[in-house]
Parts: structure tokens; sequence; C-alpha cells
């Protein structure tokens, strides 16, 4: 429990003075909450001495009242620290783990690992602030108001004092063995939240699938038996929890029944005074209560501790190195402007690419083609160090990407996928994440050259027009101009461009290629190439095959050696009717 506490303060980091002031305030409020008996207690003695009087009573009166709303005081103070902390807290821990989750190698979020983030956010963290830290101030109260009790006890009679503290340490012993078991369930149960959050993400991005199946309801499997397994851990997670619970109230209630006994006893033999006697009879049914709410709370402990742990499961993840400080050059006169130097390449254990290099001048196109799997968009994303080569040297006009910071490696870079991904935001956001500090006039500018101001504008709302999540109220067209709009914002020198228009219908294609070409001007552009008539005019045309570099050269060059890339050429001219020679 105190192991859980000093976990809670050790994550709480310049809050930690907040949630120590609401120990603080929380302990006084359970003072304050016996103050009741204890004042009743005085007025017991004061009778059976017979020195009670009317300024007794007043005194009594004002002291209860006083000792009321000094507790209402302070039970706000106590609620207001504890609780605005948590939210304090984790506002912060969710900017840290955003910051984290930028700086991870892609492989991380393509590995299955999206429900667990989902799951951090939107569960445990939720929990913890919500339920958790607006009532650990409560676990510190509960402890020490049990201590205040037991002494009390001894105040009254040393035996009795022994006797509580017996139950104490047996009431603890149980307590632990419980919270051993309740954190392995949690374990469990968060694990099986993660589960179903991944699986309703898999059925929420897959339902058009879904649908065109007829896989909804009780025929989506994966999701029914996610939802029903949720149910059985959580059933199961109480099943387990409610014996342990039920021992702990029974050896309560025993407890108490001994300390009368031995109390009546105590009396009839003289070695208890009776005013002594009545307040323990006052106090004794109150004796256990803050032991019982503490460990009544203890799922919800175990429960965090678990939430904990997958919270510094995703932030333990390792980041790419950012501790780059050299800076790439703003001349025009470094050549190449990129260079690959026997890279190589794996995903786990698996090489992708092989000891590959290749050279990009300054204002030059080079195209990517090949097979599907080749290895294409890997070199694209290693360029935008999504990931780290394992061995051999990106460089950047002479600096290796490595040595740059993240940020101003990426203000080098702009991307363009086929799969445009548009946040739940005006139109207006969605462009000018481009740039910082960016005027009305710009976005409206990028937008015109982007080719999608006039569809823009044909909404009610204009650039206000507020976004489907993922673009899903927008075409893949008017999805793809958007980013365009968005990338020439950035005016980023490198341009990687996923071509953009293999995916398209006609009518988009040529506003399409409008905008790249206005994306594209004075740029160093690598293409990942599908259809081949598009890169006719490459400076450079890369044939990438297994990881290698099976040919490249221009589009005359590639040709003449009558090779894979003119097998490329003439399968599309057969399949598309489009002649490329």
């Amino acid at each position: 429990m105190l192991r859980l506490i000093s976990r809670i303060l050790n994550l709480s980091g310049k809050y930690k003075n907040r949630i120590k002031s609401a120990f603080i305030f929380a302990f006084i409020e359970s003072v304050l909450s016996k103050m009741t008996i204890f004042i009743a207690f005085t007025v017991l003695i004061g009778f059976y001495e017979k020195r009670n009087t009317s300024k007794t009573f007043l005194y009594v009166g004002i002291g209860l009242v006083l000792v009321v709303l000094l507790q209402a005081v302070v039970h706000f103070l106590s609620d207001k620290l504890q609780s605005a902390a948590g939210f304090m807290i984790f506002a912060d821990k969710r900017m840290e783990l955003g910051n984290h989750l930028r700086k991870l190698p892609m492989g991380y979020f393509t590995a299955g690992n999206l429900g667990k983030i989902n799951s951090v956010l939107s569960s445990d963290m939720a929990f913890i602030e919500e339920v958790s830290m607006s009532t650990i101030a409560n676990m510190m109260s509960y402890l020490l108001s049990t201590l205040v009790l037991t002494i009390f006890m001894f105040v009254l009679d040393y035996r009795i004092g022994l006797i509580a503290v017996c139950v104490i340490l047996v009431a603890t012993l149980l307590a632990n063995s419980m919270n051993k078991m309740s954190l392995s369930e949690a374990v469990i149960r968060q694990e099986q939240s993660e589960k179903l959050t991944d699986a309703v993400l898999s059925f929420a991005e897959g339902i058009g699938v879904i649908k065109s199946y007829n896989l909804l309801g009780e025929n989506s499997k994966s999701l029914t038996d996610n939802f029903v397994s949720s149910k059985d851990t959580s059933i199961k997670f109480e099943n387990k929890i409610t014996p342990w619970t039920t021992g702990l109230n029974i050896i309560y209630g025993l407890s108490i029944t001994f300390i009368l006994a031995v109390a009546i006893y105590l009396n009839y033999q003289g070695a208890l005074g009776l005013p002594y006697m009545l307040g323990l009879i006052l106090f004794v049914f109150d004796l256990f209560s803050p032991l019982k709410t503490l460990y009544g709370e203890a799922t919800r402990l175990t429960v965090m501790n678990a939430a904990l742990d997958r919270i510094e499961e995703v932030l333990n993840e390792t980041e790419l190195q950012d501790a780059g400080k050299k800076h790439i050059s703003k001349s025009d006169s470094v050549e190449p402007e990129i260079c690959f130097n026997h890279v190589k390449f794996s995903y786990g254990e698996k090489e992708v690419l092989h000891d590959m290099s290749f050279k990009m001048n300054k204002n030059t196109m080079t195209a990517l083609v090949g097979e599907s799997g080749g290895g294409k968009s890997t070199v694209a994303n290693l360029l935008a160090r999504f990931w780290d080569v394992d061995s051999g040297e990106i460089l950047i006009k002479g600096v290796n990407i490595k040595d740059v910071s993240l940020s101003e490696l990426m203000s080098e870079i702009s991307m363009v996928f086929q799969r445009v991904y548009l946040f739940q935001d005006t139109i207006f956001n969605n462009i000018a994440m481009g740039k910082e500090n960016v005027t009305k006039e710009e976005v409206i500018e990028a937008a015109k050259k982007a080719r999608c101001y006039d569809f823009i504008m044909a909404f009610p709302d204009g650039f206000d027009t507020i976004i489907g999540e993922g673009g899903a109220t927008l075409s893949g067209g008017e999805k793809q101009r958007i980013s365009i709009a968005r990338c020439i914002l950035k005016d980023a020198p490198i341009v990687i461009l996923d071509e953009a228009t293999a995916s398209v219908d006609v009518d988009n294609e040529s506003y399409i290629q409008g905008a790249i070409s206005e994306l594209v001007k004075n740029k160093t552009l690598l293409v990942i190439a599908h259809r081949l008539n598009t890169i006719r005019d490459a400076d450079n045309i890369i044939v990438i095959k297994e990881g290698n570099i099976a040919e490249q050269g221009t589009h005359n060059e590639l040709i003449a050696l009558n090779g894979i890339y003119k097998n490329m050429v003439e399968l599309q001219n057969k399949n598309n009717g489009v002649k490329i020679l």
C-alpha cells in the first residue's frame, strides 16, 4: 500500500507537494470526523463526575458547530488539491506520451500496438486521474486514522490496545495476500481492456468490408468474443475479490465483539471505569472503519498499479535518438543533396535492404520502381527517419540524418502518401498545420495552388468546414489535394511522393497532377512510382528488387538495357493501353 502511494508521489513530479498537502488535509479531516465522539466522551465523563453545567453544553454546541464547519473546509481543500492534481498530472503525462510517441520508430505502431496506446490514453490514464487520484489522499488518511484510534485504545486500556494491534496485523496480512491476487487479476483485466480496444478499432476501420460480407452483429466473431471476454474477466475479478473482503469483514465484526466482551469483563473486575467503558463503546464500532474502507478501496489501487505498469511500459519503449547537434546547411552549393551510403535495414530479423547506395542532386527527380514488397517505401521511410538504418548512413547535404534533431530533419522534408490522413478539425487547420504562425492569406494561396480552393468554398462554411475523422467526409481526391496544400504551405526543400494519383479517379487525377506540379517546383523529389508514365522524365529511375538496386538510370538508358524496367514498361503498355516507350 505504502509502496503504491510512494509510486504515485514519484509520478506526480512538480505536483508532489499538492498531493502531500492533500494527505495532511485528509488526515485533519479524519481527526475532525472523530472529534464529535471525543466531545461525547468528555460529556459522558462530566455526567459521571457530576460537573456538567449549562456553560458546558453551550461550549459543546459551539465546539460541534466549529468542528463541522472546519471539517467541511478541510474536506473541500483536500478534494481540490488531490482531484485537481490528478487532472494536471495526467495532462502533462499525455503531453509527455505524445512527445514520446513522436520519437518512436514506425515499427512500434505497425506491430499491433495501436490498441495498447489507445487503451493507455482512454482507459488507464482516465482511471487513475478520475477514480484513483480522488481517493489516494484518503488512503493515507485511513492509515493515520487507524493509528490514532489504536493509540486511543491504549489510552483506555493497554490490553484493549494490544487486541486492536493484533487484529490490525491479522487484517494486514490477509489484505496483503488479497492485494497480490488482485494485482495479478488486475493485469489480466487491463490486458483484456486493450484487446477489446484493438478489436473495436479493427471493427470500425474495416466496417465497409464487414458490411459487404454480412459480418455485422453476432457474425463479427472477434468483436463479439472480446465483449464476452471483457464481461467474463470483470466478473471473475469480482468473484475472486469477494471472499477476501467478506473474510476481512468477518474478522472486523468478531474483533469488535471480542473487544466489547473484554471491556465488559474489565469493568466487572473494576479494572476499567464506567466512563472509559462507555467511551470505548462509542469508539469501538468506528475502530476498524478506516481499515475496512482502506482495504475496500484496495481493488482500485491494484487496478491503478496495473494501469501504471502499462503506462510505464509504453513510456519505456526505446526512442529514436534525438540528440543531434549538427545542422543541415542552407547553402545551395552542397552536392549531392541526398546520399544513401551502403544502407542496410531489417524488419526484425529479416533484412529488407541490402547495401543500398545512390545519390540525389538538388532539384532533381528520383523515382523508385519495382515489385510490391521490394523495399521502395522502406527507402522513403528511412530518409524521413521513421526508422533508423542498421548500418551505413543517409546524408542530407553531407550531414548524417542521425546527427540532426528530428524537428530540423522534418522541417526539410514534406511527404505525400496515397493514403491520406486528415484530422477531425477545420479544413483551415488541416492545411495550416504545415507551417507555424501562418496567415489566412497563405493558407488560401496554398489551397489555390493545390487546386482545392474551389471545392472548399463550395462548402457552406468554407475553410471553417469541420472534416470528419481521417477525412471521412471528403472524397479521396479532395483529401489528397488538401494534404498537398499542407505540403505546399510547408515549403520543404525535399518532397517524398508516394504517387498520389495511383488510387484516385480520372476526374481527380488532372487536378492532383496540377497540385503536384506546384508542390515540386524547385524541389528535390523522391517518387515511389506506380504508374510508369508519370516518371518518364525523371532524372534517375532506380529499379529495386528484393532490397537491392537492380538497375538505375534515365528512362531511355533503362529501356536500352533491355532488362527489368523495360519489361515493366511493356507489361503496363499491354495492360493499360498506354504507350510509355
